[in-house]
């Protein structure tokens, strides 16, 4: 099963796959002066094997960053967002609505809802996350690696917190 049918069910793609395609990433020459990993690792198995990785790269992780927000929250954020079928403009119904409904301020095309930003897909996002990913807090936890933002904060803040953290 490709990648992109795996996201369409809200699944996450199989370790293999994704930790192949990071390491190949890590590889490349604009890495070595740094790098933002978003959404990766999801699992154990990914963070184990990007320990090996970077490893291998005499490299390490400065931060792991965290962003709680309330399953509610992160719902209605995720299953609003549409995109123009034309030029890809991004709206959210509640956060970024279009003048007109359903259709894009730019060039007058319809707006669409993605696949995978359906509830039911969404839903089993989140339930993956409380799966698989939740452990990964204690993980970088243990390694004094983690850092908590408060998700729900206005996007400027959130920006302003994760940029502080990261410039140490």
């Amino acid at each position: 099963m490709k990648a992109k049918s795996f996201i369409d069910q809200g699944l996450l793609v199989p370790d293999d796959v994704t930790i192949g395609i990071v390491e190949e990433r890590l590889q490349q020459s604009d890495c070595k002066k740094g790098f933002l990993l978003d959404g990766f690792p999801r699992t154990l198995s990914q963070a184990e094997a990007l320990d090996e990785i970077l490893s291998r790269l005499n490299t390490s992780l400065d931060h792991v960053i965290n962003l709680n927000v309330d399953r509610g929250l992160l719902m209605a954020r995720l299953t609003g967002r549409r995109i123009c079928t034309v030029c890809g403009a991004s709206y959210h119904l509640i956060f970024n609505p279009p003048k007109q409904d359903g259709i894009c301020d730019i060039d007058g095309g319809e707006l669409y809802q993605r696949p995978d930003d359906n509830e039911e897909s969404v839903g089993k996002r989140l339930d993956e996350y409380d799966n698989k990913t939740a452990p990964l807090l204690a993980f970088y936890d243990n390694k004094g690696l983690l850092r908590q933002v408060n998700g729900e904060n206005e996007i400027n803040v959130v920006s302003s917190e994760i940029v502080s953290l990261l410039r140490g």
